[in-house]
């Protein structure tokens, strides 16, 4: 009796991704978002600390949002891994390197304090 094997899962198509990570970064930058105070711009500088601290929330905004998308991109390839060892791998590797990203947006804030105090600023 021929065994019955389920068909393997496809993954998403790559446009479907590209499509929503720009209807995504479209939101945020829409002039809606921006007068609900989602996206603000800094649009002048007093000080030099302040200029650092404007940097330190760029890099931290950058970091989070980058572990974000690996974080995505690691749980939907986990699901669509259907079994597949070599897919798995893959999945717990982006969902690692989501989580190191993570940890370098809580430390950012700390590591460039730490760097101001050995500079003298």
């Amino acid at each position: 009796m021929p065994r019955f094997r389920f068909p393997r899962p496809r993954r998403p198509p790559r446009a479907l991704l590209l499509a929503g990570l720009s209807v995504g970064c479209w939101a945020v930058s829409s002039p809606a978002a921006s007068a609900a105070g989602i996206a603000s711009a800094v649009i002048a500088v007093a000080t030099i600390d302040q200029t650092i601290s404007n940097i330190t929330n760029w890099i931290v905004g950058l970091l989070a949002g980058l572990a974000t998308l690996f974080l995505t991109i690691g749980g939907v390839r986990y699901l669509m891994a259907g079994g597949d060892p070599g897919e798995v791998e893959k999945a717990k590797g982006a969902l690692k390197s989501a989580g190191q990203g993570y940890i370098l947006a809580i430390l950012a804030p700390v590591i460039v304090t730490v760097l101001k105090k050995m500079v003298g600023a």
